[in-house]
């Protein structure tokens, strides 16, 4: 089935935003004035409002009767009527109660409707119930059921219950006037109590609130139900009677309520949400826009919905907001349709220009109901600042700048050309004349405004010059002296430096007597405050130095001293061979020494010196060696005159090993002097080796044989080099007989 209706829309603007605030519930309105205002929507007409039983004036409040606003996004409805078992007030959070309690003061333990479904004690509660004519052939409403009593006492025998009882023409239930019981889960006829909903029973229409977290602390309520919705065929241009009741079961503790969502009590008929952020009927151009929310009936979800609307106003399409969708159409299934309204910033001054959107509705009654909204576009602000221009008389690096935006849309951040951000600001300034500061306000929709602030520095007092004179190396002679001028009023003085002679602070332009170091000179007079500073420096003490070409040798000695001292004008030498001299210079010094000496330069300069000293080492000089033939037992360091003794050789011509057991003649060697070494080598007369040997104690000896067997008598050539002193040798050959008897 494809229905064409036609609506007239209010539009305004929706920009949703997550806030963890609490609902805020308003006991100021009669329930004439809440189901006139507040509850009802399109397509409904409600009289004979009654509260408990009885007929209320439109200015009598009831405190369990209420409305509440919400703007914490975690909660599903912005607004609403409140039914509670207590007052309305102990609905609204944080939830910081596991057990809140306000006890209620009306009595409905006599409503047998109540009765029938409390399955228990009915005591304190309220309801509230009136008659009303319905434009189409389907009334339905949005609700949420919470309590206390969760999680604890679901289920239990203090099962809190309520229920919307609607009676009239083709209704037929089992309460009073043959009334249903609209509020009862989704395709059954279970009435929605305490122990019919929760984390034991029907779980997946439950959501549990311990300690705040499902809805941000925005109710108190440690659980409730899911968002429901009662609803029921009827008849359009019937009168029908709703009784819409809650109460508390076996005490009058742990409070229960029903939320009831702003104008979604209708019949047949699209709602649509209108809200802005400015929170009236304004959109400003390139900073705000707004959503036309457009919500059907749930008993027409099953088919096509087509929905057209008119725009008159002064505001152009394409030139001041971009075409939007016309028609809109539900489809099957799809129950919201959102449209963006988003005003075009042209940079013109055009001044308010304002659309009116009409959509009309053709109910199943035939009738035509008309609503109409309109949304007002206003140019960008002209923002305007108004800043201070600040006047200094001292140099500072703190100087407080204040710039107060207006005209366009608060909260403003303000930035500054210095980097910093904020206002107030802080500004240097240091020398005299103005320095200007430029700051940028920004408005909540990005519009700027830039103006300057001016710091003008008109300072008098300076410090003109400063001077050092130096410390000595030795004493804290040292002193520093400042200059200002421009006082105003007598001048105080104030220095401050290193060491034990600076005083924490000294009433004079002049500081003397001081160690090497930074020195801070501040000038205070009347208005302001000047500072400086100063690095004394120190003359640098003098460093005695200075190096001998040689520093020990053989008597007489002559050694000449290298003058390698620093930041000295003096020198006084003491040579410590009975010698001195003074000079002013870096020249050298030459001495003779023939006994040990010690060698003292003293070095000085503006009063202060310093010490260096150099020993000088004389030794007696001659020929060490005790081997040698002029060794001197008192020479302390060889000179190389050692003289050695010429080595001599003996060699006997004959050899006569005959083995007779005399052992004369039984060997061949050489007799010598004075060798440290003797080789010799024995070849017979075909050139063979026979024999060959080196060393001294004992020296080598020939035994007459050769390779273990010996030798025959003849001639023997012999072949010698003996080694002396001092790499002294002598060589030379000759021949031997051997004999055998």
């Amino acid at each position: 089935m494809l229905k064409k209706i036609f609506y007239l829309i209010a539009v305004t603007l929706s920009l949703p935003a997550i806030s963890f605030g609490q609902i805020v519930v308003n006991s100021a309105q009669s329930p004439t004035d809440i189901v006139q205002n507040v509850l009802l929507g399109n397509g409904i007409v409600a009289t004979n409002i009654t509260y408990n039983g009885a007929v209320t004036s439109a200015n009598v409040a009831q405190t369990n009767v209420t409305t509440f606003t919400n703007s914490n996004a975690t909660f599903p409805f912005t607004s609403g009527v409140l039914l509670t078992t207590g007052a309305g007030t102990g609905a609204a959070g944080p939830n910081n109660s596991t057990s809140f309690t306000q006890a209620g003061t009306q009595d409905v333990s006599i409503d047998p409707d109540l009765n029938s479904i409390a399955n228990g004690s009915v005591t304190n509660g309220v309801f509230l119930e009136f008659d009303f004519v319905p434009s189409g052939d389907t009334v339905s409403f949005n609700y949420i059921f919470g309590s206390d009593e969760y999680p604890e006492f679901s289920p239990s025998t203090f099962n809190d219950a309520f229920g919307f009882f609607l009676s009239g023409p083709g209704i037929t239930g089992p309460y009073q006037n043959s009334a249903v019981n609209l509020a009862v889960l989704p395709g059954t006829t279970t009435p929605v109590t305490i122990n019919n909903v929760g984390d034991a029973s029907n779980t997946n229409y439950y959501v549990p609130n311990d300690n705040g977290l499902a809805y941000g602390n925005s109710i108190q309520y440690d659980g409730t139900t899911t968002m429901l919705t009662a609803i029921s065929q009827v008849q359009c241009g019937e009168t029908y009677h709703i009784k819409l009741a809650i109460c508390n079961v076996g005490d009058q503790s742990y409070d229960s309520g029903v939320f009831i969502e702003a104008n979604s009590f209708g019949s047949s008929v699209v709602q649509v949400a209108v809200t802005t952020v400015s929170g009236d009927s304004t959109v400003v151009e390139g900073c705000s826009d707004a959503n036309f929310v457009f919500t059907r009936p749930a008993d027409q979800l099953t088919d096509t919905l087509i929905i057209n609307y008119t725009i008159v106003g002064d505001a152009i399409v394409g030139t001041d907001y971009p075409p939007m969708a016309n028609p809109i159409t539900f489809l099957p299934g799809e129950d919201t349709i959102v449209l963006n309204f988003a005003p075009i910033q042209d940079n013109l001054n055009e001044g308010p220009e304002f659309i009116t959107i009409t959509v009309f509705t053709i109910t199943e009654c035939g009738d035509t109901i008309a609503t109409q909204g309109t949304i007002y576009i206003l140019d960008r602000p002209n923002i305007s600042i108004n800043e201070n221009d600040p006047t200094a008389l001292c140099a500072n690096d703190s100087i407080q700048m204040t710039a107060v935006a207006s005209g366009g849309f608060a909260p403003y951040t303000y930035s500054w050309s210095n980097g910093q951000s904020g206002s107030p600001a802080f500004g240097a300034v240091s020398i005299n004349g103005p320095i200007e500061y430029i700051v940028t306000a920004t408005d909540q929709c990005g519009f700027q405004m830039t103006d300057t602030v001016t710091i003008t520095l008109n300072q008098t007092l300076a410090i003109d010059s400063m001077f050092q004179f130096p410390a000595t190396a030795c004493n804290p002679t040292g002193a520093v002296t400042g200059f200002a001028s421009g006082f105003s009023g007598t001048p105080v003085y104030n220095w401050v430096g290193p060491g034990a002679n600076s005083p924490n602070s000294i009433n004079a332009s002049v500081f003397q007597n001081l160690s090497p170091g930074w020195y801070y000179f501040t000038v205070t007079d009347n208005v302001c405050i000047v500072n400086d500073s100063i690095l004394l420096t120190q003359d640098q003490a003098p460093v005695a130095n200075f190096s001998p070409s040689v520093s020990s040798g053989c008597t007489p000695l002559t050694v000449t001293f290298t003058n390698n001292s620093q930041n000295s004008t003096n020198y006084a030498w003491d040579f410590g061979n009975g010698q001195t001299a003074n000079v002013n210079d870096l020249s050298s010094q030459t001495q003779t020494y023939t006994a040990n000496s010690i060698v003292r330069l003293i070095a000085s300069a503006n009063g202060c010196s310093d010490t260096s000293f150099v020993n000088i080492a004389i030794a007696v000089c001659g020929c060490t060696d005790p081997t040698a033939i002029n060794y001197d037992p008192n020479a302390q360091i060889d000179n190389g005159s050692c003289l050695y003794p010429i080595p001599t050789v003996e060699i006997p011509n004959v050899f006569t090993p005959d083995g007779d057991g005399n052992k004369a003649n039984e060997t061949y060697f050489l007799t010598t002097t004075n060798a440290l070494n003797i080789e010799f080598t024995i070849f017979n007369r075909w050139g063979d080796i026979v024999f060959t040997g080196s060393g001294i104690n004992p020296s080598p000896a020939w035994d007459g044989k050769a390779n273990g067997n010996d030798v025959t008598e003849g001639v023997y050539f012999i072949q010698y080099k003996i080694s002396g002193y001092n790499n002294q040798v002598l060589e030379g050959h000759g021949f031997l007989h051997l004999l055998r008897k």
